[in-house]
């Protein structure tokens, strides 16, 4: 990585952005309060950047920043970073970073981090939040309850979960803590085979999962569970010919990135029954227009992709941002760097 000056020049400001999507001129958030106080109290200034049009912001837009608090999914290329020289960090509120071209930032000197560990668990939670509505068809009961139908409470029997098979699509640390939590329940975990994965297994880690191809997870998944990060490679992996070999009892759950399912593929696979239902976090196109189908469907569970968003969530992450952020500006290095 080049490197460029990171700790400012003696009567120098150093000012973070923040981008400006989920985030109110006072600095307010749609998270709540998430510790700006800590950039003030190390010497570091913040402003709400200006509204962007899209999801990338020019040159000129990250000209005055020595850093960008990215709570969005903005995206960075090569290009803007070489033609931005005071930018020195990309800090993602947050795990994801697709729409971030890290070698071409790296190879420019900018440095992205963000924040994994306080993103883990509460993910892993909210997977498994949907799996288990799922398997109980909670909403089908809810609803029933709702509109005066008692009498229907046996028509909503439940796949279970006990000797059912889970196979999880993204075995990173989210995909882990998630088999850790239900492996308890009673459940066989599968997952795809990759060098990754296979080396941890030699190494003794995941004992009692079993490695597959991704035809073969299709076919044996009873809910198959997506906490995969989105890369060209991973694009709409879940696809029309993966949706036909998945059981026609069983559920598709999306916390990861809306583009790793075909969404055309996936609605019209439940408006056959092909498969019985889904729980998305995410969608392709967010937020969805209100004549998406998948919202009108019984068998589908649809959240705003904040489902993982709870208090300590924002505690975490917000404080492991802030560290990154202070300490790139210090001239440390970062706990999570991407690149």
């Amino acid at each position: 990585m080049a490197h460029r000056q990171h700790a400012p020049a003696s009567g120098d400001e150093y000012v973070v952005g923040l981008s400006s999507d989920v985030t109110a001129p006072d600095g307010s958030t749609i998270f709540g309060d998430v510790g700006l106080d800590r950039l003030t109290d190390a010497g570091l200034r913040w402003e709400v950047m200006a509204p962007i049009a899209g999801h990338a912001p020019t040159a000129t837009e990250l000209a005055p920043y020595d850093a960008v608090l990215s709570f969005g999914h903005w995206g960075y290329s090569r290009d803007v970073a070489a033609a931005t020289p005071r930018l020195k960090h990309v800090a993602r509120f947050g795990a994801g970073f697709d729409g971030i071209d890290l070698a071409g930032l790296a190879d420019e000197g900018v440095v992205v981090t963000n924040t994994p560990d306080g993103v883990r668990r509460p993910l892993a939670l909210a997977a498994m939040t949907l799996l288990l509505a799922l398997s109980h068809r909670l909403l089908d009961n809810q609803r029933a309850v709702a509109e005066g139908r008692w009498r229907d409470r046996g028509s909503y029997r439940g796949l279970g979960l006990a000797g059912r098979t889970v196979g999880i699509i993204g075995f990173g640390s989210v995909g882990a803590d998630l088999a850790e939590l239900i492996a308890p329940l009673g459940v066989r975990i599968i997952t795809v085979d990759r060098p990754s994965v296979r080396a941890r297994q030699q190494a003794g880690e995941l004992a009692g999962v079993e490695l597959l191809s991704l035809d073969e997870l299709a076919a044996r998944s009873d809910y198959v569970i997506l906490t995969a990060s989105l890369t060209p490679s991973s694009h709409h992996m879940v696809d029309a010919d993966f949706l036909a070999r998945m059981p026609s009892t069983s559920y598709v759950i999306n916390v990861g990135r809306g583009p790793l399912i075909d969404q055309v593929a996936l609605t019209e696979a439940l408006r056959t029954g092909s498969i019985a239902g889904a729980g998305l976090d995410v969608l392709e196109s967010e937020p969805p227009t209100a004549d998406e189908p998948l919202l009108a469907m019984d068998s589908v569970i649809v959240t705003p992709h904040a489902l993982c968003w709870t208090a300590d969530f924002v505690q975490d992450v917000a404080g492991s941002v802030m560290e990154a952020l202070i300490d790139v500006a210090n001239g440390r290095p970062p706990s999570h760097p991407l690149n």
